[in-house]
């Protein structure tokens, strides 16, 4: 006899829209991975400038962080399957780009592919986000948010160990020609989706209206605000990723040592991320979520101190655990929680959060270490980590007392 579906960790990939959209995103993600890697070690090796590594990210985040609102509000207007072939056919040739340029002799023209490729994801990420949550039953929302998590990660294994391989044997064409080929096959996952419509919207969400209903949608549920901050916050000062190419200098392991160090994040959350599509979600959720942002933290303290490669990689992997605590309680909470006519700006919404932490920190990283020197800037982000859990604990004490209410007949959790 068959379990009840949301007791079935494995329901989702019996819905075939959902092994497609997970699968064209596995490999948007596993080019994207490889890409970022390829482009960091480029710029590193033109230059030798911490800062430098820092533009990168602000050169993604202007652009993505300016289109979000917008392009979730078109996503909401929009059918989502011809959304997502639009973004990833704009990654392809922003790949293409990258592998014309793979000689240039300035950093400048790289960061000008960067920011188009942050317009592109600016509309893959609400279209990609509402088309799978319109796809699944809620009652599994909280087992495809781990799977969705659980692929993500083994791209983001794979993507930057590959590039960095690719890179170390051969050159950076022939690492940008594996881009070009992993977003190509996305691509062609992607053709094979079937049609997502638009939701009909409220007579009240047309003009500007619309556009800030996932803001207001957000600030309205204070455990939802309180989620998204932390998380941004946290990886906004306590990440160090923009800054691995100079600890692969400082360790002398070269590219394909970059490579597993970036490896080594999505590498510790996916053994999280599996465990969490494999058994219900924690029952103290708001607890769950502030204890693993602060063993984020406490990470991100110890790494700059290590000076041997092996315990670089267990720190940065213990790091990742942690932090994929964050991401499948958020994205359970979101799928639970949006009505689908507001999926893709909520999605945007979360995804300027995202991009606020990932890319501005990025940026963050590059200045502070440029001021402060590389380590005590990334122990001091890893202590800023702490204060900022303190803070979501005293502000959103709603977030804090969370709890996710086990349905014993579904199996299923459900937020209060």
């Amino acid at each position: 006899m068959r379990a009840p579906i949301a007791r079935d960790p494995y329901a989702v990939f019996r819905i075939r829209d959902f092994r497609l959209a997970l699968a064209s995103k596995f490999f948007v993600t596993l080019g994207v991975q490889m890409q970022s890697v390829v482009v960091g070690w480029q710029i590193y090796q033109l230059t030798k400038d911490p800062l430098a590594l820092g533009l990168i990210g602000l050169a993604e985040a202007l652009p993505y962080i300016g289109c979000l609102l917008w392009a979730g509000h078109q996503t909401d207007r929009s059918e989502k399957r011809r959304m997502i072939l639009w973004a990833e056919g704009g990654l392809f040739l922003c790949a293409f780009l990258l592998l014309a340029l793979s000689k240039t002799r300035s950093p400048w023209p790289l960061y000008g592919v960067i920011g188009l490729t942050g317009v592109c994801r600016s509309f893959l990420w609400p279209s990609a986000t509402a088309y799978v949550d319109m796809t699944i039953p809620q009652a599994i929302y909280s087992k495809a948010a781990g799977w969705n998590s659980t692929l993500w990660q083994v791209g983001a294994i794979l993507g930057p160990a590959l590039g960095g391989w690719i890179y170390a044997v051969s050159d950076a064409s022939h690492a940008y020609l594996a881009v070009v080929a992993s977003l190509g096959v996305a691509v062609w996952f992607a053709t094979r989706l079937a049609p997502k419509l638009a939701v009909a919207p409220n007579s009240a969400e047309s003009g500007w209206s619309g556009l800030w209903g996932g803001i207001r949608f957000v600030f309205s549920h204070q455990a939802i605000l309180g989620a998204l901050s932390l998380d941004m916050f946290a990886v906004l000062f306590g990440g160090a990723e923009a800054l691995l190419p100079i600890f692969a200098d400082r360790m002398q392991v070269g590219s394909s040592g970059l490579g597993l160090l970036r490896a080594a994040l999505p590498a510790g959350a996916l053994v999280v991320a599996l465990y969490q599509s494999h058994r219900p979600p924690f029952r103290r959720t708001g607890r769950a979520l502030l204890v693993g942002v602060s063993l984020f933290g406490l990470c991100m303290v110890l790494f700059p101190l290590s000076h041997l490669f092996p315990l670089s990689l267990l720190l940065l992997a213990a790091a990742g655990a942690a932090d994929n605590v964050s991401v499948v309680i958020r994205a359970s909470i979101l799928q639970a929680m949006t009505p689908n006519r507001l999926r893709g700006r909520v999605a945007s919404v979360n995804g300027f959060f995202i991009g606020s932490s990932n890319e501005i920190g990025a940026f963050e990283s590059g200045l502070a270490a440029k001021l402060l020197g590389v380590v005590p800037s990334v122990m001091l982000g890893g202590m800023m980590t702490w204060v900022c859990v303190l803070v979501t604990a005293w502000r959103a004490p709603a977030l804090r007392q969370l709890r996710l209410q086990y349905d014993p007949v579904a199996g299923e959790p459900t937020t209060p």
